[in-house]
């Protein structure tokens, strides 16, 4: 009797919380959170912010970057290649103008050098930012523009981007490689696409 009371009593692991894939930024959040970053002079996270929309990276693999993995020389480059820990596999991304002078503006900021990691941790035990506190940072930015942080995660910047390229080019083989996808089916499961071209195409017909 006092463990079906028990049982009764437990609440679901997931009672008052939104499961499931979380969402991407549209570029209105993504400007949006850009702006109130570089007025409130925020330098390292603007830095972090724009180089995990540019990246696609999963967090694990962004919060270990190092300097030297984005930068030649004192310059950030235009292109970088990183080893992804899931997968051991290489991925490639691009480095935009504005993400370069974010990056370049923190490296200045902080003193880096070539072999520190570009976001490194004010906690002893770790070198660099870990996956849990990129998270919050990352909650801090959609709650201050008013969006629902719960519906957000650090996957929702590996997705942003790439959801974008692919709703304007509809090139899921290009979408694959810029993720580091090993399979074609991963990346329509990730990107939840078939069911966003399924309702573009309902939302088109009039009867």
């Amino acid at each position: 009797m006092d463990a079906i009371t028990t049982s009764a009593r437990r609440e679901p692991w997931n009672k008052g919380k939104l499961v499931g894939q979380k969402a991407p930024l549209k570029p209105k959040d993504i400007w949006a959170i850009r702006l109130c970053l570089q007025m409130q002079r925020r330098i390292k996270e603007l830095a972090l912010f724009n180089l995990g929309f540019d990246s696609k990276l999963r967090g694990c693999d962004l919060v270990a970057i190092r300097v030297r993995d984005v930068c030649h020389g004192d310059r950030v480059a235009n292109r970088a290649i990183v080893m992804q820990r899931k997968t051991q596999r290489p991925v490639q991304f691009e480095i935009t103008p504005t993400t370069r002078e974010a990056v370049e503006a923190w490296i200045r900021e902080a003193g880096l050098r070539p072999d520190d990691y570009l976001f490194p941790s004010r906690v002893h035990r770790s070198p660099h930012i870990g996956t849990r506190q990129y998270a919050r940072i990352l909650h801090g930015w959609v709650d201050q523009i008013g969006l629902d942080a719960r519906e957000y995660g650090t996957h929702s910047m590996r997705r942003s981007k790439a959801s974008m390229i692919y709703k304007k080019t509809k090139n899921l083989r290009a979408v694959q490689i810029l993720l580091g996808h090993t399979k074609l089916e991963s990346t329509v499961r990730y990107l939840g696409i078939e069911v966003d071209d399924a309702l573009d195409l309902a939302e088109q017909l009039e009867v």
